[in-house]
């Protein structure tokens, strides 16, 4: 997650400060729109497979919510923080914003390790996490998703237990259930396709064909993984990899100069998204420090992991070969890194618009369970690309117009959104 000395939530606020006075916001707007309307904090009492019982700490944060109902995943880690979780929610309001889908943000969170806990106990704590907050989540108020180390069937349980409590069958409470569940076709590749979608976008608007570029990726999870698939099908080379190591406790690099295989890597990869580092090596995978991604020759720089990997200390690493950075992480990269790339004249995609494809297909699938009514693949995916590209097209057009940085033009639009609904609602 977040070291000590790096805040997220003070990140996210700095960040909204910046379009704040690009928009010259007044001070009962900022002051609404600089915190979260509603937090929850509460323990989760779980029995644990030994017999003994164990007290879990759990967070639901509900940022603003004026554009439609809370929307944000759910994050299982052991380092998780409430400022994380906080900084989170209010990147989910600009996401939501920026690719005009009529929800607010929101973020949940619990600390713990599913590594080390049964899938008895990480039920346990789903359901729980549910009885905690069953008054103030919903359909039409608040709609988790999964997150880190979060999946399809911690989903299903949070589901089941919400319909349990109230005796209907709520399937739009949820996203990022199981296909046959009410699940959406195609929500599994949406946030890495997204990703791509954007990036094919700027390497149009660079005049940069895909087939004559080369990547490196810094995680292997699920963003990545269909990321890499989608960009190597357009005609890019991903190079390289990094990913933890769970028996390690560290983070590797896996480079192969003639292009990653995804599909041979997926299949010696754990569930959380950690590759053995013996089988790839026996595979010609050449086996570098964790942190070695942003070092690399390549084109563009994908970080797909988590907050604060691209800092003050690591980003004049980056080669001067690179020409775009595409954020599929949430929060990837410091202001202070920020300041760097932008005089370098790198072009940036930002997280909440790159990553926005998430979020957009849990969109599409509350909108089939609400009608109990389903799409196919194609046609999620197709309305996928044209709400990906047609945000990107309105940020890089006012970016030019106006001429700010990506980051900058994406937060102004985002946050004059949710200002105006704010004030049409009387709130401000």
């Amino acid at each position: 997650m977040s070291s000590k000395s790096f805040n997220p939530f003070e990140m996210a606020q700095a960040q909204f400060d910046k379009a704040a006075d690009i928009l010259d916001l007044d001070q009962p707007t900022r002051d609404l729109l600089r915190n979260p309307m509603r937090e929850y904090h509460f323990n989760i009492p779980v029995r644990m497979d030994d017999g003994k019982m164990k007290i879990f700490r759990g967070f639901r944060i509900q940022h603003n919510d004026a554009r439609g109902p809370g929307k944000g995943g759910i994050r299982f880690h052991p380092q998780e923080t409430v400022d994380t979780v906080k900084a989170l929610s209010m990147w989910m309001t600009w996401k939501c914003a920026v690719v005009d889908i009529p929800l607010g943000g929101s973020k949940g969170g619990v600390i713990c390790d599913p590594h080390n806990l049964s899938m008895r106990e990480q039920e346990a704590i789903c359901r729980g996490w549910v009885r905690q907050l069953s008054k103030d989540i919903g359909p039409l108020t608040d709609v988790p998703a999964p997150d880190v180390m979060t999946n399809a069937q911690h989903m299903l349980w949070m589901l089941d237990e919400l319909e349990t409590i109230y005796r209907q069958k709520l399937p739009g409470f949820i996203t990022g259930k199981p296909v046959g569940m009410g699940g959406s076709l195609g929500r599994t590749e949406a946030t890495g396709y997204g990703v791509v979608y954007t990036l094919r976008e700027a390497l149009k608007e660079l005049k940069l064909r895909p087939e004559n570029t080369i990547a490196s990726v810094q995680g292997f999870g699920n963003v990545a993984q269909y990321a890499i698939k989608l960009y190597t099908q357009l005609g890019g080379k991903v190079i390289c990899v990094s990913c933890w190591d769970q028996n390690d406790q560290t983070s590797y690099t896996f480079r192969k100069d003639s292009g990653i295989d995804v599909e041979a890597l997926a299949g010696i990869t754990d569930r959380f998204g950690g590759i053995n580092k013996d089988k790839a090596k026996a595979m010609g995978y050449e086996i570098l420090p964790g942190e070695a991604w942003i070092e690399q020759d390549v084109d563009i720089l994908m970080p797909n992991a988590i907050e604060n990997q691209i800092t003050g200390a690591n980003v004049n690493k980056i080669a001067r070969r690179v020409k775009v950075i595409a954020e599929g992480a949430n929060g990837p990269t410091t202001p202070e890194a920020d300041k760097v790339i932008q005089e370098r004249g790198i072009f940036l995609i930002p997280d909440f618009l790159a990553n926005a494809g998430g979020v957009t297909c849990s969109y599409f699938e509350q909108v089939q369970s609400n009608q109990n009514y389903y799409w196919e693949k194609e046609e999620v995916l197709g309305k996928l690309d044209v709400k990906m590209t047609s945000a990107f097209l309105a940020v890089s057009e006012l970016a030019r117009k106006r001429k700010l940085y990506m980051r900058d033009a994406a937060y102004v639009i985002a946050v004059s959104r949710v200002a105006q609904a704010c004030r049409d609602r009387g709130w401000v």
